[in-house]
């Protein structure tokens, strides 16, 4: 029988930067692996974007497509390395770590969910 897991960390981020478009400093915060009922599984992978913060140098915008970007070339290449492709990959950004679940009105947070196909994330409203 497969083990599933709920709310469970799959990875915690190692604090090495990672590229996107807009330039701004990106890492890794942790893998969030989730069950969705018989559609399959969610990944949400968290980063940590301090310039998104109210005054950064990123606006929500740019955000998209450095979530766009992290979810094409960073999370869909390690997914299928959490049991094969979810059914959703949700692409998360905060000024700072912030605790999973966890409710911070002082902290900007940006969501976008995708669906993989082939080699391309699919933006889905989320």
């Amino acid at each position: 029988m497969e083990e599933i897991f709920d709310g469970d960390v799959a990875m915690e981020g190692s604090g090495d930067l990672i590229p996107v478009p807009s330039g701004q400093p990106v890492s890794l915060q942790d893998v969030v692996w989730n069950v969705v009922g018989v559609q399959g599984f969610t990944l949400r992978f968290r980063f940590v974007a301090p310039e998104i913060r109210v005054g950064g140098t990123v606006d929500f915008d740019t955000a998209v497509a450095d979530m766009q970007a992290l979810c094409e070339n960073f999370a869909r290449e390690r997914a299928a390395g959490f049991g094969g492709l979810p059914a959703q990959i949700i692409i998360s950004m905060a000024e700072k770590p912030v605790t999973f679940g966890e409710t911070l009105p002082d902290v900007v947070q940006f969501f976008e969910a995708f669906r993989i196909e082939g080699d391309t994330c699919i933006w889905e409203i989320y």
